[in-house]
């Protein structure tokens, strides 16, 4: 009897798991996933660490719902492999960072983002039509340039992208285009995060290095690109802009980094600022505000003490701040030293940042439902990340290094992140179109590694 208990138990158990397995196979639903296409700029690509590089690349996002897609029937997704772990070569490129042991100026051990040094692939054609078609550095205007992947636009006064010139078809065309790419794909579904370059690159270089798109034009080139997209039928999900001041790039150093510990430092300090310099600020124990460079300070130096909420790049020169005394009395001059600018986010260049974010997501909220696209809110999901997440029993953060999320460019995620940023595109994908596609496990995925 108890042998006859155990094997209808057994069938009973293998019975259930075998419908579970069943309720959890993988359906296009009303999308056809036979030819996928990407679109967007660096996140989609897969840079990260400061560099575009093979394993980066396979842990894209695009890659990574590319490859979800695929058991529903997906096609073949073809990226723009770089075969070096190292990076690309080509002129202002920067090689792979990497976690390891520096040596700062006060001659501290500890470990930091240290170059990966190797050898990288030239910059050369791929030699094959890619799905993946993002492009690191572009803003979505960018993709109606005439010879955006050409090679002799890549002498200044530089008109094509290093990165689009690795795949795009057709590289001596002077008038092609990336959206001409579209075409000879044909896509049936694509992916698409495009539009955080239109805003990130002014951020990166401290609001004095480059503009901030505007949003009419936004608008034009956003719907020019997904009226292409969509010409020949194709469904999509697209995702907005995250408030990007909120990545560790701009929120590891803080603005009150000026240190002292000891009240006879206090007094120093103090009396310089009043009798020396004839600067109105005044220190205390502990943290204090930076200087910072102010064209408009009424100040004989051109310095004022940053506000709480201002933002200080992780561009900016360590060693100065730690050994030199920028941000308070420089070393070798003895007067007033404040961050230059292109180091720094002041409120008003953050009002334009987070007023042209808005904007934009207006844009795209409007244009994805015109288009009857799924969309991913991406500026939710990084909001939540600041605040902390847990998923699949990993917890995480926005804090550079330790937070698991990002690269060590403090900008990119890091694979790990990219397979929650994955999940965020396959949880966009059932909702819109009643498809059955699994997340990514991201436990398969690494964080930052340490050595």
């Amino acid at each position: 009897m108890k042998k006859i208990l155990f094997i209808i138990l057994s069938l009973a158990l293998f019975t259930a798991c075998e419908r579970k397995i069943d309720e959890l196979k993988a359906t296009s639903g009303s999308a056809d996933f036979t030819r996928i296409v990407s679109v967007g700029n660096s996140m989609m690509a897969g840079f990260a660490d400061a560099a575009l590089y093979n394993s980066s690349q396979e842990n894209s996002i695009s890659n990574l719902v590319a490859g979800q897609l695929q058991l529903a029937n997906g096609g073949t997704f073809v990226q723009p492999m770089v075969t070096s772990e190292y990076g690309v070569e080509f002129t202002g490129s920067r090689p792979r960072m990497v976690l390891g042991y520096a040596t700062d100026c006060m001659g501290t051990i500890s470990l930091a983002p240290v170059p990966y040094i190797g050898t990288r692939d030239p910059l050369a054609p791929v030699g094959y039509q890619v799905n993946n078609l993002a492009i690191p550095g572009a803003k979505t205007a960018h993709l109606f340039a005439p010879g955006y992947g050409n090679p002799a636009f890549l002498v200044p006064p530089v008109r094509a992208n290093p990165y689009y010139f690795r795949f795009c078809s057709e590289p001596t065309n002077a008038s092609f285009r990336v959206v001409d790419e579209f075409a000879k794909l044909n896509p049936t579904f694509f992916t698409s995060w495009l539009g955080d370059n239109d805003v990130l690159s002014y951020a990166l270089t401290g609001g004095v290095g480059d503009t901030i798109t505007n949003p009419v034009y936004f608008q034009q080139a956003m719907g020019g690109v997904l009226q292409m997209l969509t010409a020949g039928g194709a469904k999509g999900v697209i995702a907005n802009i995250p408030d990007i001041t909120a990545i560790p790039y701009f929120t590891t150093v803080p603005y009150n980094g000026i240190v002292l510990t000891r009240q006879s430092l206090v007094d120093s300090v103090n009396g310089f600022m009043k009798n020396f310099f004839q600067l109105p600020f005044t220190y205390v124990l502990g943290a204090n505000p930076f200087l910072v460079a102010d064209p408009g300070s009424p100040y004989k130096f051109k310095v004022r003490q940053m506000n709480p909420g201002e933002l200080v790049l992780l561009s900016v020169p360590q060693d100065s701040l730690k050994c030199y005394g920028m941000g308070i009395i420089s070393r070798i001059t003895l007067t007033p030293w404040g961050i230059p600018s292109q180091y720094v986010l002041t409120q008003d260049e953050l009002n334009n940042i987070r007023n042209a974010t808005a904007s934009y997501n207006q844009i795209i909220a409007g244009l994805a439902a015109t288009f009857k696209l799924g969309t991913v809110d991406m500026y939710s999901k990084f909001t939540e990340l600041q605040k902390g997440i847990v998923w699949d029993g990993v917890k995480m953060n926005s804090k550079f290094v330790t937070g698991g999320a990002f690269s060590l460019d403090g900008v990119h995620l890091n694979p790990r992140g990219c397979a929650v940023a994955a999940n965020y595109f396959i949880d966009a994908i059932n909702k819109q179109y009643g498809s059955t596609i699994p997340q990514v496990d991201i436990t398969n995925y690494p964080g930052v590694i340490f050595p």
